[in-house]
């Protein structure tokens, strides 16, 4: 139950239990202080009454027990804290540890329908705020409630009357605090969007602060940050006002319980059903028992709000999954699509696609804009699944293979490249871990890279930073060459590798990926015609159907779109010459 409802992996749920049960044990060794300390008024009121009670003799023995209470407390609360905040630090570990290896097999459509700020909270945010939750609310909460439940039927031993004057006010409490819930989960929702467009604002501003100050757009774009920050603070504001006013209402109540308590106890007494140290025990455990449930009021709005953190995370752990088999039995790498249909947001991007990109050909997917051929090769690769028809790579459907299993076989050079704050030889090593020193130069070398490393100040051990900053776009994109090169896998997907670099570039990486390439499976994506002149075969996309396919001199005769694009980029080639 305690999985299930806080998303809780199996150790951390019995941690979580044994928790509950310290803190309950804990909260009951409080109250034997008490009963302590009616023994001591009851032998004040023996020897008022002119009973004969020597107070003196029994002082070794309260003392005693007072150490020993002393130590059973601390015993109590070590134990307790060992079972709870730190077995809490490890669930949030492991929580991290386990939401990091659900994203790594979900498919690429996931992330491209989830803000990157709102996993990122999820994953750090939502769990620091349950180590809080986990380490201090639930187990207390919980602990609190088998203290009175426990209290509860020895209390109605002694006195039922009494009892229910103490336990009455609890329940009726805390409906008062669980009625507030809806309204304090909405404003927790609420809150929580408005720091995501606050950190989601604050993030772009920092990545086109550039182009802001570029066309004076600073002051228009910090006004509306403004407004984002100080929404923020308002809703923040109004989270705290539902659980404030429920918390406050209910220790209003717990006090009618001490007051219930007094009355109807004095009245007891008068009437000569109930002695004074009854009503002075029940006094003291109402005390006991009130004051734990003071704080778990407050406590419990905490658990509401980690509720929403949680099922933030179920959200997550209900996402399927891509899997399939951990080996890839193909024969040869010929990519085959059959018939197939893909959807994206349930707007149609492929509608009956098929082709086959041979291995040891240049496949070159063209087309307009918008046309699908970016869907396709990430299809090709499993970063999506088709929504019907099949693709496979060497007669084995890709839907069968396990993803990383899969990529093995995959060397991708991506339009927009992702380079990290590190050297640029861990950059290029990227593409195979292990790979020697000598076969990182030697991919560089292959990708042209080595005529700019060698200007770096360290060379290859230059620091590129965040995603490659140093480097111009050119440079970064030849880097992302290298590492495919590097990887050296039988399949290349090419998706406008050669977008960011000028002529000169161009050609010397198109040269050596054309002597590099033999005997491999390639796709290449490509918008200016010219850069796939020497592909082997050309599939033509539009609209998300395949209109041509064949040679590039078998689809310029033919006039038809392949045609049209060719010359439509050779006239605007022709009008940009100087005259």
């Amino acid at each position: 139950m305690l999985k299930r409802a806080f998303a809780l992996s199996d150790q951390g749920a019995k941690d979580l239990a044994k928790g509950i049960i310290a803190t309950a044990c804990a909260n009951l060794i409080q109250i034997i202080p008490a009963s302590l300390l009616l023994m001591v008024v009851m032998m004040l009121l023996e020897k008022a009454a002119g009973t004969q009670v020597n107070v003196g003799r029994n002082i070794p023995f309260f003392v005693g027990i007072t150490l020993v209470l002393f130590g059973m407390i601390a015993i109590a609360q070590l134990v307790q804290y060992n079972l709870t905040y730190t077995a809490a630090y490890k669930e949030s570990a492991n929580r991290r540890i386990v939401l990091a290896e659900k994203l790594r097999k979900l498919p690429l459509s996931f992330f491209e329908k989830k803000n990157l700020a709102d996993l990122t909270t999820t994953i750090m945010g939502d769990c620091t705020a349950l180590e809080r939750t986990f380490s201090n609310a639930i187990p207390q909460l919980l602990g609190t409630i088998l203290m009175f439940v426990i209290m509860s039927v020895g209390l109605a031993v002694l006195d039922w009357r009494m009892a229910l004057c103490i336990i009455v006010p609890v329940p009726v409490a805390s409906i008062v605090v669980v009625l507030a819930r809806k309204a304090q989960s909405k404003a927790e929702l609420e809150n929580l969007e408005a720091k995501r467009c606050a950190y989601d604002a604050v993030q772009e501003y920092i990545d086109t602060i550039k182009e802001l100050k570029a066309y004076s757009k600073t002051d228009v774009y910090l006004d509306e940050l403004d407004k984002k920050l100080e929404n923020v603070i308002r809703c923040s504001f109004r989270n705290e006002l539902a659980p404030g006013a429920s918390t406050t209402a209910a220790q209003f109540i717990l006090r009618f319980g001490l007051v219930a308590v007094l009355l109807i106890g004095g009245n007891l007494v008068i009437e000569g059903m109930l002695s004074i140290p009854m009503l002075i025990l029940f006094l003291l455990f109402a005390g006991r028992i009130y004051d734990p449930f003071t704080n778990c009021f407050m406590l419990l709005a905490e658990v509401f709000a980690a509720l929403v953190s949680i099922g933030r995370m179920k959200q997550i752990d209900n996402t399927q999954e891509q899997t399939g088999s951990d080996c890839c039995n193909n024969i040869g790498c010929d990519i085959e699509f059959k018939d197939v249909y893909f959807s994206y947001n349930e707007e149609p991007v492929l509608t009956g696609v098929s082709f086959v990109a041979k291995q040891g050909e240049i496949t070159a997917l063209v087309g307009p804009s918008g046309s699908g051929k970016s869907t396709v090769s990430k299809l090709a690769a499993r970063f999506w699944d088709a929504d019907s028809g099949l693709i496979t790579l060497g007669g084995i459907d890709v839907k069968t293979v396990e993803p990383e299993v899969l990529l093995k076989n995959y060397a991708i050079v991506f339009q927009n490249v992702t380079l990290f704050d590190e050297s640029v030889m861990e950059n290029i090593r990227l593409g195979r871990s292990g790979a020697s020193d000598e076969d990182v130069r030697a991919a560089a070398k292959a990708a042209q890279c080595d005529e700019f490393i060698d200007r770096l100040p360290q060379g290859y051990d230059t620091n590129i930073g965040e995603n490659g900053s140093k480097l111009s776009g050119g440079e970064r994109q030849r880097i992302s060459i290298a590492r495919a090169l590097l990887k050296n896998a039988p399949v290349i997907l090419l998706d406008e590798a050669t977008a960011s670099m000028d002529a000169e570039s161009e050609t010397m990486v198109q040269t050596a990926l054309s002597a590099l390439l033999k005997g491999r499976t390639v796709i290449v994506i490509a918008h200016r015609m010219r850069t796939i002149a020497n592909a082997d075969k050309i599939v033509v996309l539009d609209k998300g159907k395949v209109t041509e396919v064949g040679t590039p001199s078998e689809l310029a005769k033919k006039g038809g779109l392949y045609a049209h694009l060719v010359a439509l980029q050779q006239k605007q080639q022709m009008s940009s010459l100087p005259t």
